[in-house]
């Protein structure tokens, strides 16, 4: 990944430009929705990611229409969610997605979580999505190898983003390396650890040495990994300070202390127990 500022995209293995900083939406409200994505637009971001499960697409959808960036200029992100897995069923979900979200494309549609007898069919309904121009890229969250290896043998199409859980105490760096062999864009959730990062010295004491927060340098890390990243915030401040770091590089030596935090420590639930 080359990271030059805030405009910087990396490109999916079908040619698609996928911004490697947005915005999450994780439970944010409709009504602090707004205000989080107009700050978040007006600061330069152009990638938002939500999800069905979020019920945040109808002021996601009304952020958007209110704002003047053009809809073209945007890379929204959404999810189908685990009950409405199964081939016609996300199908239909996608359109209610779109109906919502005020748009008649996505950039990016993901499964949310590999439901066990169900996300394959989801796969299909997905690739028949993109193969009839309704989104420009799919891809899947919360997937381990053998769930990628499942739709990459069943499928037509190998995934072009996986969505993770990644931070300094989850890194699951075989996974990330599979993802590279196979051109799928590893894309970090939660990278902050829904603040739990605030507590390690080695971060603190990080902070301190390159004059940046505790966040600054977690995100610069995740950059610097080439991972994507979408941090959730509703203040103006914090949305800004997220994106304010392409004037600093973490060292290799201070990179692999970072990487050497990662204890297979999970904020969310395991992808084999969803």
């Amino acid at each position: 990944m080359r990271i030059t500022d805030l405009n910087g995209t990396v490109e999916l293995a079908n040619g698609i430009k996928m911004p490697y900083l947005g915005l999450g939406v994780f439970q944010t409200p409709n009504d602090e929705i707004k205000n989080a994505v107009h700050a978040a637009l007006d600061f330069g971001y152009r990638h938002i990611d939500t999800a069905a499960f979020y019920e945040n697409e109808n002021g996601l959808g009304e952020a958007i229409k209110s704002h003047s960036i053009a809809r073209k200029d945007l890379f929204i992100t959404s999810k189908v969610w685990n009950t409405d897995q199964g081939y016609d069923e996300t199908i239909r979900a996608f359109g209610e997605s779109l109906k919502k979200l005020q748009t008649d494309y996505l950039d990016l549609y993901l499964v949310h979580w590999p439901i066990k007898g169900k996300y394959t069919d989801t796969w299909r309904a997905l690739e028949t999505l993109y193969e009839e121009g309704r989104v420009r890229a799919i891809g899947v969250s919360n997937f381990l190898q053998h769930h990628l290896e499942d739709v990459m043998a069943s499928g037509k199409i190998v995934p072009m983003v996986n969505q993770m859980e990644f931070h300094p105490q989850l890194v699951q760096q075989d996974l990330i390396d599979f993802c590279k062999k196979h051109s799928i864009q590893y894309e970090a959730w939660s990278p902050l650890m829904q603040g739990g990062i605030f507590e390690i010295d080695l971060l603190k004491n990080l902070s301190e040495k390159y004059g940046k927060s505790i966040a600054q340098i977690v995100l610069r890390w995740d950059l610097q990994k080439g991972i994507v990243t979408i941090p959730k915030s509703v203040r103006k401040t914090r949305i800004e300070e997220n994106a304010s770091i392409f004037d600093f590089e973490i060292s290799e030596e201070d990179m692999k202390k970072i990487d050497a935090l990662d204890c297979d420590e999970r904020i969310g639930p395991h992808p084999d127990r969803i």
